[in-house]
């Protein structure tokens, strides 16, 4: 059932069972298959986008920085029904969270292509993250997005100061000392949101 889910059927399931394993259960788990994974996604949707869109530069950052987010990779976790087929240990209390998600989905994906090869990885990245559907899914995680963007572009320190000002607030962000932009809304929140949406338009020409 599990591999019908995935839509691979691996040969060598100690792959498998490696990519699903959790540190607390043993010393042989996802992590290093995570490490592979990660430059494995990273590429294959940065060359889908390449070759199917016509985007620039910033745009394609963007848009893949979407589809490798913890937060994508974590609703893929869950819609292929996952969290029952993960192995912790005893010392492992709480919930599997987002980052842990993402880390087995592209341990899996290392997985795929150490068992079957890149085209095999690149069919399981193109069927399970629904790349073609790209117009149709949604970010607006801005700070999340920002986050990414700015780790993968720059090496800078990322604040954010906040205030109230009369009836609203006002949200600036700043790299390292220098002040980029500010933006504002009705909360704290909505105010951090609307000021990464305005650095993401600004630095990467979105």
């Amino acid at each position: 059932m599990l591999e019908e889910n995935l839509g691979y059927k691996f040969k060598d399931k100690n792959l498998l069972n490696q990519a699903l394993t959790h540190s607390s259960l043993s010393p042989k788990n996802y992590e290093r298959l995570e490490y592979l994974g990660d430059s494995i996604l990273d590429f294959i949707v940065g060359e889908y986008f390449f070759k199917n869109t016509d985007k620039q530069e910033g745009e394609l950052t963007v848009l893949r920085s979407r589809f490798i987010s913890e937060q994508y990779l974590s609703s893929v976790f869950d819609e292929l029904n996952l969290e029952k087929d993960v192995k912790v240990g005893k010392s492992y209390k709480t919930s599997i969270s987002k980052a842990i998600k993402g880390d087995i989905i592209e341990a899996i994906i290392a997985g795929i292509y150490l068992d079957g090869g890149m085209e095999q990885a690149k069919k399981f990245i193109y069927d399970k993250l629904n790349l073609k559907d790209y117009e149709k899914v949604k970010d607006t995680n801005y700070k999340s997005k920002l986050q990414e963007l700015i780790q993968a572009n720059f090496k800078c320190k990322m604040t954010y100061e906040t205030e109230k000002v009369d009836n609203k607030f006002i949200a600036k962000f700043f790299m390292d000392d220098d002040e980029i932009a500010s933006g504002e809304g009705n909360s704290k929140i909505e105010a951090e949101q609307d000021c990464a949406r305005v650095v993401i338009n600004l630095l990467f020409k979105i």
